[in-house]
């Protein structure tokens, strides 16, 4: 599942793991700090140099630099039985794409960039990085029609949550 920051992938992550049992999701890794209010569980907040000798590692599925932070996904170890949920951005879902052709890719975005702009601000982003990241939302979009991923609007976090488990029964089912 790919998208913009701060359309609230981490919402609907966290709500599909919770009424999927068959779904296991993958923390990724970030360089940047924790925000206010944040979860710590919500990545491994690492080092500069902790992340980069990961990548020496070969240790991540994908990894990016987005907005002068480097975030990544370590290969996964998820439990028998269970689908791996990956909440990445777009170059992420590429590079897992190119590795794993049969990935099902879901791009969830905002209502509109009003909205987008509205629930960056709200989470205590700072104005620098709401700019760079509307700018992005944008090429982001291209990115997922590229990869031929599946759109999504997050509307209302019920409705989005429903429609992407949807999505993956049908995808479980052929």
């Amino acid at each position: 599942m790919s998208g913009p920051g701060g359309v609230g992938k981490g919402t609907i992550a966290a709500a599909l793991v919770a009424a999927d049992p068959c779904l296991w999701l993958s923390r990724s890794w970030t360089t940047r700090k924790r925000r206010p209010g944040e979860p710590a569980e919500a990545y491994v907040f690492v080092s500069e140099a902790e992340f980069r000798s990961k990548i020496a590692e070969d240790g991540f599925v994908e990894w990016a630099e987005i907005a002068s932070n480097l975030y990544g996904t370590p290969q996964p170890e998820a439990p028998a039985g269970k689908d791996v949920l990956l909440e990445i951005d777009v170059q992420g879902a590429a590079q897992v794409r190119k590795n794993h052709p049969e990935a099902l890719c879901i791009f969830v975005e905002a209502p509109s960039d009003e909205e987008h702009e509205a629930r960056l601000r709200g989470r205590g982003d700072p104005e620098s990085h709401i700019a760079k990241r509307l700018a992005l939302a944008h090429s982001e979009r291209i990115g997922a029609t590229e990869l031929g991923a599946i759109r999504v609007v997050n509307d209302t976090l019920a409705d989005t949550v429903s429609e992407i488990a949807k999505i993956l029964q049908r995808s479980r089912t052929g």
